[in-house]
Formats: structure tokens, sequence, C-alpha cells
């Protein structure tokens, strides 16, 4: 499955039409979660999928997608109790505004929807689209999505046919993740951090000084607020446009790609918070391994456990302070900058017995990323 991303245009009565079945979208959500709570507090079960299909029949939406709002919820709702079961903190699913709600999902092709020159939608009519590339395969699902910025984009989802693997000869290659540098690669390469955020901050703190001043609720507030949100698009564009052409440039120059199994958001979390979410560790991972099955590369993930401290010619671990940007080992003597020792040292990790445990990358990590990958593309 891929998905492809477009931008459309709709006319002002459209436009007008399609935030009304976003509001509707949002009251039926917010209808059937206040149901769902009431009959487990009257009886301790929830209501069933079909018992919620029934309830949103005739609400002013196409069918199916009425249906699939009652379907997100009860998915919703059976994940809660499926990763409380196994010890997981999961939130309960909350009632939603206007802003929670953000798309209007088509889940069957040719089915409300059809796709020529115009993206043909049940009851929109005709939609101009920028149609920049041609899908391959079959069309399944159709989502319509907002942006904050106002702009709104349609997302296909099509099944293609697997292509076969391209031949990679390129070299083995250990990638250390940083914020004084983007980079370090295993053969000496340094690439540098853009810090994307730093050449956006002083205009988001002026919009956002700006905004603060708005009277709330009123029609210059929201102006302010589409150019809050309009600054911040372009700065995540300019920070995908980033990691997707390094990824890309990646995956086509080495055969086997190695990095740490980071868990950025909990780190984020404890330091340096800021620069960690401007970097989008995450998401270069994520671009890695979906990229790397089509251009013949194997993304491998390795325990990031005192990358920093062991040697990577000799194996003996050196305590150091975050000051210390020099590697010297006591032992064998090696001196080498500290983010390339790491990186050698994740190589050396990934490419121990090539299929042992220690080079199997965490499969189960590598499917995450993937997973993580495709909802990122899917919007």
């Amino acid at each position: 499955m891929r998905a492809y991303k477009f931008r459309i245009y709709p006319s002002k009565a459209q436009e007008k039409q399609m935030l009304h079945h976003l509001w509707l979208s949002k009251q039926l959500w917010n209808e059937l979660l206040e149901h769902c709570k009431r009959t487990y507090n009257d009886f301790g079960y929830f209501p069933t999928k079909n018992t919620l299909q029934l309830m949103v029949k005739d609400y002013g939406m196409f069918s199916q997608t009425q249906q699939e709002v009652a379907h997100r919820l009860h998915n919703s709702l059976m994940r809660v109790f499926m990763m409380r079961k196994t010890g997981m903190n999961c939130g309960f699913p909350r009632f939603k505004s206007f802003d929670g709600i953000k798309s209007i999902y088509y889940p069957q092709n040719n089915v409300g929807f059809r796709l020529d020159n115009k993206l043909a939608v049940n009851p929109f009519g005709e939609i101009k689209i920028k149609k920049h590339r041609e899908i391959k395969g079959n069309i399944k699902t159709m989502a319509l999505k907002r942006e904050p910025s106002g702009k709104w984009f349609v997302i296909f989802t099509a099944n293609e046919q697997k292509e076969p693997i391209k031949a990679n000869f390129g070299e083995a290659v250990g990638i250390d993740l940083g914020l004084i540098n983007f980079a370090a690669l295993s053969n000496s390469e340094i690439i540098a951090n853009p810090r994307h955020i730093r050449k956006y901050e002083d205009a988001l703190a002026l919009l956002q000084r700006e905004l603060s001043k708005k009277k709330k609720r009123s029609k210059n507030r929201r102006k302010a607020q589409i150019k809050v949100a309009r600054a911040y698009e372009k700065l995540a564009n300019t920070r995908r446009d980033f990691l997707h052409k390094l990824s890309s440039k990646m995956v086509s120059a080495y055969s086997l790609i190695a990095l740490e199994k980071l868990a950025s958001q909990e780190m984020a979390e404890q330091n340096f918070g800021k620069s960690i979410n401007d970097a989008g560790w995450n998401m270069f991972a994520s671009m890695i391994a979906y990229k790397a099955e089509s251009a013949g590369c194997k993304a491998v993930f390795v325990n990031p456990k005192d990358t920093t401290k062991e040697c990577s010619n000799c194996g003996t671990k050196t305590e150091k302070a975050l000051s210390e940007r020099t590697h010297i080992c006591p032992s064998c003597g090696l001196s080498v900058d500290r983010d390339i020792n790491a990186a050698r040292v994740i190589l050396k990790r990934a490419t121990v017995g090539m299929m042992g445990s220690n080079a199997s990358g965490d499969e189960r990590m590598l499917s995450s990323l993937k997973e993580e990958a495709h909802a990122f593309r899917r919007g």
C-alpha cells in the first residue's frame, strides 16, 4: 500500500459545504461517544459496531463516511482495552472540538468519489486537483483533509504491485544522530544540522505576539491563527524536504544503513526537547525504513546503550562528559571524533554475525517504523 497526497482547490461554495461536513463529523463523534459512555455506565458494556452503524443513518453525510466515524470510535474503544490488558497506559477517547476533526474519509474506490482530470466527490461535485504525479496501482481509499493553514488536500491509498528490488552495491554505513551535527557517518562524513527552527523562530514569535493581542472568537483572531499556522507549515515543509532528500541519498548510496533504536519522544521530554523535535530523528528513521526496501538497501536498528562510551577499535568503555567531543581510548590509543566513533560502534553492532540477534536490528522496531512511515505519508 502506498499513499499519494495532492493539493485540491475547492470553490467557496464547496469549501463551505466541506466545512459543514467536518462539523457534522464532530457532532456525530461526540454523540456516539456520549451514547457509549452512558451505555457502559448503565449496563457495563459498550455498544457493538453494528449498533453504532445503525445510529449514524441519515445524518446528512455520505453513508460510508458516516459509518467510518462509528468504526473509528469503536476501534478507539477496543484499542484502549487491548492496550490496558497488556499493561500499557492509554488515554480514553475524548470529545472533539471542530478543530479536532480534520478529514472526511471515503473507504471504497468508485463509491462516493472518482478521479479523472478533476476529483468528483459525493456530494461536493467536481473539485480542482493538482495531480503532480501519476498514481500507480488501484486506488483503495480517499480522505479529504483540511490543514490548520486552511489548505485542502486529498490523500489516496493505492495497492501497488511490488517492483523488482534494485541491486545496490554500496558499502555499509553506521549513522549517529546528534544535535551539534545532524549526523556523523562511520566513513567520517559529517552532515551539518540545518537547525530549521532558528531560521523561523523570530518570525514565529512576532506572529504569536500578534495573535495573542486579538480578541477571542473574532475574525481578526482567525486571520492571525491562519498566519501562524502557515508559518509552522512552512517550517515543517522545510524540515520534511531536508529529511526526504537526505534519506533518498542515503538509501541509494549504501547497501546497509545502521542506526540507533532511539526513544526520541522520551528523550525530548527530559532534555533538549526543542532541538530534538526540530532535528526530526524519528521522521528520518521512518523515511530510511520505508525507502530502503525499494532501493535494495537494508535498514538495521541497534541498541543505543553505551555507543558513545565504547571504543570502535577495541571495545573498551570510557566515561565522557557531554563537553568532550573527542574519543581517546586509554587501551588502544584511538583518537577520533566521538560521534564518528559512535557511528562505527553502531555499524559494528549491526554487522556482527550479520543475521545474529545483534544484527537483526529488532525487526519489530523496523516494522513499527514502517507503519509510522505509512501513516506519515497518508497525512
